[in-house]
């Protein structure tokens, strides 16, 4: 799902996101991504078996091994790779499946899906968090989203009237 009332949500109810793939090295767009969410008040866990660490994080070589639980999975890996991943999101709970920016796996997403999972593809969770949530509209950036009211940036939606 991809329409703006999902991905509102989505980014409003999922605070614990487990980013699979995330790179320690500051100009890949796993970084910039997740400390853009951290900077937002969500939860970032790493899952990267190359790094103890990330971000000031501790990282995990699985989602398997996070001991807490996690509302989505942000996947940075090759389209090839999220199948698996998939299925240990769902084997935690995770409540939704979100595959970045070029990355579709149509087997991934129904997985997801039927097991009760939201899924997203294609999308980067930094983008759409700008766009739904004010970040882009003061840089003139076009992001489809008319309102005259200011989205609270905690996540937190304004009251329907």
């Amino acid at each position: 799902m991809d329409d703006i009332p999902t991905l509102r949500r989505l980014l409003s109810t999922c605070r614990t996101i487990a980013v699979v793939g995330l790179s320690a090295d500051w100009f890949r767009p796993s970084f910039f991504a997740a400390k853009y969410m951290l900077d937002h008040g969500y939860t970032v866990i790493p899952v990267n078996p190359k790094y103890p660490e990330i971000l000031g994080q501790k990282a995990y070589a699985s989602l398997r091994d996070i001991p807490v639980p996690v509302d989505m999975v942000d996947v940075f890996r090759k389209t090839a790779d999220v199948t698996p991943i998939a299925r240990e999101a769902i084997a935690i709970g995770a409540r939704c499946l979100w595959q970045q920016l070029g990355v579709v796996n149509l087997e991934a997403d129904a997985l997801a899906r039927e097991a009760g999972l939201d899924s997203v593809m294609d999308r980067c969770v930094k983008i759409e968090h700008g766009r739904l949530f004010g970040g882009l509209g003061w840089a003139g950036v076009d992001t489809k989203v008319v309102s005259a009211k200011r989205p609270a940036w905690n996540g937190v939606l304004p009251a329907a009237r």
